[in-house]
């Protein structure tokens, strides 16, 4: 039996929001999706105490260990003057206390008056232990035949460029991938990219990815990875791109499937970028739809709606429902919503409107520009739909 849920509250007590969506499932892995954001103005430290006191409240009340935790990810409207408080709580520190748990820090301001939020996931099986590890910047969590890699705040500052430093990381995580088996175009189903001053910077990241992809088999007419590229900082004032990625091993020949919609947006290197729309990856009880970061955009590669925020918004869930009913799913099946906005004073407005549409499905608004400035919006997250696959592992 499975099913899923959502629900919103005020704790009060703690001064924070708390968003949870659930797939719940009686004989085998549940998953959860927790968003926190604090509501009372305070300094980040007092601000990661009261996220940690709401965190304990909604684990409880979800009758979840801590352990559950795979990724914690935490935006920060200041990641340079907060690391030291980030470095310093094992929420947002795990390592420190020998947890696993991919936990990466991102300068994305999130709405105020809120220094910092979190979005944690969680999974949950009541008849099989988690067995999780830790391998440098990467939390591994083994599940049968299968294991899950979450890579998390990775940078590479050798070079100043963001070309180079992009190599540098690629470098880095493909040693990663080999010492455990895995390929880039096997194995690799998410990445984020974040870079800072991404008007800038953008164009070197991406020509470093296209080269790479390109050594490796990633082609128009094979296949790229779903991703976003987005204004982003790191907590190293030096570095220009930081990577966060997820990527599985053991996945067999068709469990995965890479969904356009070309009837709303175009092929991605239509206009000079290597990535997916959206990746979705079926196991036997459900499938997991990872759309990219989507904005508004018609199948010519065009931005639609230049300068209107929020029309641009109506659009770019236009593109998302449309990438969603070509992996058969829909709005509803959307476990989180990632949205960038390149206004800060469009964070409020874009939170109504997609409280308004959603309702209490976790939903973070933060301030990252991009990669296109007449993009004033983007939107990503993940769905999760029920279904029957026998033959596919278990997730």
């Amino acid at each position: 039996m499975s099913r899923m849920d959502s629900q919103v509250a005020i704790l009060e007590s703690t001064g924070v929001s708390v968003s949870v969506s659930s797939f719940y499932v009686s004989d085998g892995a549940s998953e959860y999706h927790l968003l926190i954001r604090p509501l009372d103005i305070g300094t980040v430290e007092e601000q990661l105490d009261r996220i940690e006191v709401a965190y304990s409240e909604a684990l409880f009340e979800l009758e979840l260990h801590r352990n559950t935790a795979v990724t914690r990810r935490f935006y920060c409207s200041d990641v340079q003057n907060a690391r030291h408080a980030l470095k310093a709580h094992a929420l947002s520190n795990p390592r420190a206390a020998g947890e696993p748990c991919a936990a990466s820090w991102i300068g994305q301001a999130p709405m105020p008056p809120a220094k910092v939020s979190m979005w944690a996931y969680h999974i949950s099986d009541e008849l099989t232990p988690l067995i999780k590890s830790q391998s440098d910047s990467t939390t591994i969590l083994k599940r049968g035949e299968l294991a899950h890699h979450w890579t998390a705040g990775l940078v590479n500052t050798v070079e100043s460029s963001p070309y180079g430093q992009t190599q540098g990381i690629f470098h880095d995580y493909l040693e990663h991938l080999s010492r455990h088996n895995l390929r880039l175009a096997d194995h690799v189903v998410r990445t984020w990219f974040y870079v800072q001053d991404v008007d800038s910077n953008y164009g070197g990241m991406v020509s470093a990815r296209k080269e790479i992809f390109l050594k490796h088999g990633l082609t128009a007419d094979t296949h790229f990875i779903a991703s976003t590229g987005i204004e982003g900082r790191s907590s190293d004032i030096r570095a220009k791109v930081m990577l966060d990625s997820y990527a599985i091993a053991g996945l067999r020949p068709g469990q995965v499937e890479y969904i356009a919609a070309l009837d709303h947006l175009s092929p991605t290197h239509v206009y000079g970028v290597t990535f997916e729309r959206a990746t979705s990856v079926a196991y036997q009880d459900r499938k997991h739809i990872f759309i990219s970061g989507t904005a508004s955009i018609d199948k010519d590669g065009n931005i639609v709606h230049a300068g209107d925020v929020g029309h641009q918004l109506e659009r770019t869930l236009e593109n998302v429902e449309a990438l969603l009913e070509q992996a058969g799913s829909s709005l509803e099946d959307m476990r989180i919503f990632l949205v960038y906005v390149r206004d800060p004073s469009d964070q409020t407005f874009a939170l109504n409107r997609m409280r308004e549409r959603f309702g209490d499905v976790p939903i973070e608004v933060v301030v990252a520009p991009v990669c296109r400035p007449g993009w004033l919006i983007e939107v990503e997250g993940v769905a999760v739909v029920q279904s029957c696959n026998p033959d596919l592992p278990r997730f």
